[in-house]
């Protein structure tokens, strides 16, 4: 890389280059979990300086990787050599007409940032689960969160995008300007330009009904295939994930089961919950009417050799054989966390060709995180292909934000074949040599 030109950079740019050797490098090399080694950081203030950032890396030959929040579970928002785009310093999030519940979001935000910042206006929509990922990543890969069946996908509630795409250009994408790339960008990842700001249409939700009910362990069964029974019937208003925590060589821990019901309706919320009080021995439970920043997680620190293998799958039905499938493969590890995850609702009311996100008719998502060191997690790939192989029988699609590993079956999983082809037009027309390959990519037909 020539040190004259980072120099001309550093001088363009409203934001910041840092460089190997610079005292603020250390801060900016890594993500969570993972490590990396960049040639060079540009931490960018606004669109021009996105535009000089990527044309800076195609005039160096470097590889480039975006960043907003640093949570990219495969490690992709940062690199060994290579420029990062790091859009982290755009972090506004300004309501624009909260009669209509628009908003304007820089994709540097943290959900957590948003959900404060929506919260007076008695707004709110499905965001990630823990407070500091940020916004860029998910919104545009699709957004899974915590009233997904109440206000569907992140991704659904996008009305515009302002996008640098590879040559430099500076675009609207809404549905009726440049309409090819706004369906992309709704579930197509990164794979098309760097998004500069989102606008968005929240919906009223002054506050939400979260908390935990606990079973036995040994009553794992019966209460998950419960929960799936109980969740068809239920209300889009709620919204639950099953978890199912490692045992780490002790005693199996407790089913626990995560309950979100968007809106303050004490009766209702009641009402839709109930069922889920009645699946077994009711160890506890723990549901209190709050404010929607308040169902976000603090992100925890894991130890510092940690880097879990994350793996998705999507179930149209949450059947007996599924469940058993998954709890009896689950018992092998000591270390695997599980997760299931309810769907339908307002996600499934969205046709499938609509957006780039096409698991519309999902019941279920399945979630697994293989903990502990890299190296270990390695020794245990034959065991873990060998689980998720027993699940597959059950099991389609996959979600590209819960996925470390983006392997080859991943990666096939991620977009279904007509939506795979849709989105090799859109990635021929704005970014034909694959300069935003750091993502679950689509490959343009120049590279095929």
């Amino acid at each position: 890389m020539n040190s004259a030109a980072a120099t001309a950079l550093a001088e363009s740019v409203i934001g910041e280059v840092v460089l190997p050797g610079d005292p603020a490098y250390d801060d900016v090399k890594d993500i969570f979990v993972h490590k990396g080694q960049p040639d060079v950081v540009v931490r960018c203030h606004g669109a021009e300086d996105v535009r000089l950032a990527l044309a800076f890396a195609r005039e160096q030959g470097l590889r480039v990787s975006v960043r907003s929040g640093g949570h990219s579970n495969a490690g992709l928002s940062t690199d060994v050599g290579g420029l990062v785009v790091d859009v982290s310093p755009l972090n506004g999030v300004e309501v624009l007409d909260a009669e209509r519940g628009l908003v304007r979001i820089g994709p540097g935000a943290q959900w957590g940032q948003v959900a404060q910042a929506l919260t007076p206006h008695g707004l709110s929509f499905s965001s990630g689960d823990t407070d500091q990922v940020g916004v860029g990543g998910l919104l545009v890969g699709g957004g899974i969160g915590w009233t997904v069946r109440a206000t569907g996908l992140a991704i659904d509630n996008l009305v515009a995008a302002e996008v640098v795409t590879a040559d430099g250009r500076v675009l609207r994408a809404t549905a009726d300007e440049h309409a090819d790339l706004f369906w992309g960008l709704r579930g197509g990842g990164g794979n098309f330009g760097v998004v500069t700001s989102f606008e968005v249409a929240a919906k009223p939700l002054p506050k939400v009904h979260f908390g935990s009910i606990v079973y036995p362990a040994a009553e794992a069964a019966p209460v998950v295939k419960g929960w799936a029974r109980a969740l068809r019937e239920a209300p889009e208003e709620l919204t639950s994930h099953v978890q199912l925590f490692p045992s780490f060589g002790g005693d199996p821990a407790p089913v626990n089961i995560l309950v979100c019901y968007a809106g303050d309706d004490i009766a209702a919320a009641s009402a839709a919950i109930a069922p889920l009080l009645e699946l077994g021995t009711l160890e506890s439970k723990d549901i209190n009417l709050v404010a929607y920043p308040d169902v976000l997680d603090q992100a925890g620190e894991l130890p510092p050799d940690w880097e879990p293998m994350v793996r998705n799958r999507f179930a149209r039905e949450c059947s007996d054989e599924l469940v058993d499938t998954l709890l009896t493969g689950a018992a092998a590890f000591d270390n695997l966390f599980v997760e299931l995850r309810s769907l339908g609702g307002a996600l499934g009311r969205v046709p499938a060709g609509a957006t780039a996100f096409g698991h519309r008719d999902a019941e279920v998502m399945v979630n697994t995180a293989k903990l502990g060191p890299r190296a270990d997690n390695e020794a245990a790939l034959p065991e873990l292909t060998a689980f998720w192989s027993a699940l597959a029988p059950f099991t389609e699609g996959a979600y590209s934000g819960f996925l470390s590993e983006l392997d080859t079956d991943d990666l096939a999983a991620v977009y279904p074949p007509e939506t795979y082809e849709r989105l090799r037009a859109v990635k021929d027309a704005y970014d034909p040599k694959n300069v935003f390959s750091r993502n679950a990519n689509v490959a343009p037909h120049a590279q095929a």
